[in-house]
């Protein structure tokens, strides 16, 4: 009996002991066991073997050759080059300190493409060093770890190309725009990356991303009066574009950070309605309407607030600032790449600097349009009504842009179709002119006649259910369409299956048995909106997007979904488009990142296709 009870003694301590034992954590060597090794000449293979209870971070890698540590994407003139790390997809996880992430367990094998090696005609060996970070499921996370392993390449097949397999022809880019740009950073000089930013800048203020801040800025400037001097202009339109300048680095510096745009997030009806609503009261200033609509007390705060708008520097910082937050949210591949290369390096600085630039190149013609808007104005008279009046239209027009993508398309077109009758009808387009008109009551009442077709175009769209403000009457062709043979660029537009989350998108990725064409897009998102008008539905581009499965993800609600599917790929908003061939596996260098137009897109489908 004794004995017994002693045995039973042993076994329960010995039973405390292992679970004491159990809870206590793996080092990380032993947590995560490295291993690496080269595939063929073209191709490294990084693999963790992952202990039970434990994970890794899937946006936590980063690889390099120790011959040139510069990041993830390196460059040795005896190495190569690492392409983007093929990183299978994970598990999600609501983590405590980073929200939710993808995280991988039990192992993960990532694929290296290597590229640009001069020596391939013989084996040789070169040093891969990793970097991965995890954490234990008792409560322990690691910091990053640094893995290096030693790796022999094999000697390159006889006339094979010095880089691995592509889908791109020869004279292809090895990387997608976004990725060289992030090299840029990566290798250039500081100058040279300042300089380029601020080009990339000014070509990007030729998209609609800002036109929209064209009129806000002149209409706050002519709204102040006479008393604005050029000099005077081009301080407040200087405070316009630093503000805008600085708060669109600073966002991109925390986007770089954290994977997310914050002009993403901004993209809802309370914020874009708010923000539609001050132009809106801003209109109704400029059209005079404040003396007969409302209370005296009110409409005396409503002035000294539309005077300090237009004449303090800090108030037309902060509509800078607003307008870089709100009005201009597109992702473009500049853009892109400054933020992939905050994200792989942490390097806030020189990214932040990038950004910066960025943002001055784009003010540039706005700084222009500020400062000298006040020397095309008459002096004196009653032009200054109308001229005032004008620009209350265009603040209009802003407001009603703004709100667009969170309006029924009909309810847009029907903004616009009012926005265009009523100002046609104070230009006489429905009066008779007077015998003897002068020449600018004749070229007021041409423009009233064209503002009111518009107008009447739109209201027809609206009765014929037309889907595009810009093309209000294409219900027209599809009638015509469906009563002839004939395609038009309408039917021809190729259809998207839609993915919600990252389960579908494997889920379809596993099924096709054919090339996959992965589009990112959103309603708030003008570029996406150009991309589906002027480039998908051109002809020769809808027929080769046939040879594709086409899906869609629209993140437009930036939930926490979107932000997965954004995440799995590092994209940090829409426009995006990803290319997989017939086995899933995502296409290296043929990603497309902001708008591009039918021919070049056209192109790009024809390296991805291949």
């Amino acid at each position: 009996m004794l004995i017994r009870a002693l045995r039973l003694f042993l076994l329960t301590i010995i039973s405390l002991s292992g679970v004491s034992f159990a809870a206590e954590p793996l080092s990380p060597a032993q947590a995560f066991i490295f291993s690496a090794r080269a595939l063929d000449a073209h191709t490294l293979e990084a693999r963790w073997q992952i202990a039970d209870g434990y994970y890794l971070y899937r946006n936590k890698f980063s690889f390099r050759l120790m011959a040139d540590p510069v990041g993830e994407k390196t460059r040795s003139a005896s190495a190569g080059e690492l392409g983007i790390a093929q990183l299978p997809p994970g598990k999600m996880k609501q983590d405590d300190l980073f929200g939710a992430v993808e995280i991988y367990r039990q192992e993960v094998t990532v694929r290296l493409p290597l590229t640009a090696t001069t020596n391939a005609d013989t084996p040789h060996t070169i040093t891969l060093q990793a970097v991965a970070q995890g954490c234990w499921d008792g409560g322990i996370c690691y910091p990053p770890q640094t893995y290096t392993a030693q790796i022999t390449l094999p000697q390159a097949v006889a006339g094979a190309s010095t880089s691995p397999p592509s889908t791109t022809t020869r004279n292809a880019p090895t990387g997608d725009e976004s990725s060289r740009i992030a090299r840029l950073l990566t290798g250039g000089h500081w100058s040279l990356i300042v300089l380029s930013f601020f080009g990339f800048g000014l070509l990007l203020s030729l998209t609609p991303c800002v036109f929209p801040m064209i009129p806000i800025l002149s209409g706050m400037i002519v709204n102040h009066g006479h008393a604005v001097s050029h000099g005077r202009a081009f301080m407040l339109s200087m405070a316009y574009v630093l503000g805008m300048a600085i708060t669109y680095a600073a966002a991109g510096v925390a986007a770089g950070f954290s994977g997310t745009l914050l002009t993403s997030a901004l993209q809802n009806i309370w914020v874009l309605g708010g923000f539609a609503l001050v132009f809106v009261v801003l209109a109704f200033s400029m059209f005079g309407f404040y003396e007969l609509q409302l209370p005296a007390a009110l409409q005396s705060r409503l002035a000294d607030t539309a005077n300090r708008q237009g004449g303090s520097p800090w108030a037309i910082a902060l509509m800078g600032a607003l307008s870089a937050l709100i009005v201009g949210p597109c992702v473009a591949a500049p853009l892109a790449g400054a933020l992939l290369y905050i994200a792989q390096t942490g390097d806030a600085l020189l990214g932040g600097a990038a950004l910066f630039s960025l943002a001055l190149g784009m003010g540039a013609p706005l700084l222009l349009v500020g400062t000298f808007s006040r020397s095309l104005l008459p002096k004196s008279g009653p032009w200054m009504e109308g001229v005032k009046k004008f620009f209350g239209l265009l603040m209009l027009a802003t407001a009603l842009w703004l709100a667009s993508p969170v309006l029924p398309v009909w309810l847009s077109m029907l903004g616009w179709a009012l926005l265009l009758i009523i100002p046609s009808v104070f230009l006489s387009a429905l009066d008779p002119l007077p015998a003897h008109a002068h020449g600018v009551h004749r070229l007021g009442k041409g423009l009233g006649v064209v503002l009111l077709c518009g107008g009447v175009a739109m209201l027809l769209g609206v009765l014929g259910g037309s889907q595009d403000p810009l093309q209000p009457l294409d219900f027209l062709r599809r009638s015509a369409a469906q009563d002839s043979s004939a395609l038009t660029a309408v039917s021809r537009a190729p259809s998207f299956t839609k993915v919600s989350t990252l389960d579908e998108l494997d889920a379809q990725l596993q099924a096709t048995k054919k090339p996959v064409m992965l589009d990112f897009s959103a309603e708030w998102c003008i570029s996406c909106k150009e991309m589906q008008r002027f480039t998908f539905a051109q002809a020769d581009v809808a027929k080769r997007m046939h040879d594709f499965v086409l899906l869609q993800a629209d993140v437009t609600a930036n939930n926490a979904a979107d932000r997965a599917l954004l995440a799995r790929f590092g994209l940090f908003g829409p426009p995006g488009i990803i290319f997989f061939d017939a086995q899933g596996h995502e296409k290296l260098g043929q990603r497309v990142v902001g708008f591009q137009n039918a021919e070049q897109f056209l192109q790009q489908l024809e390296r991805a296709a291949h």
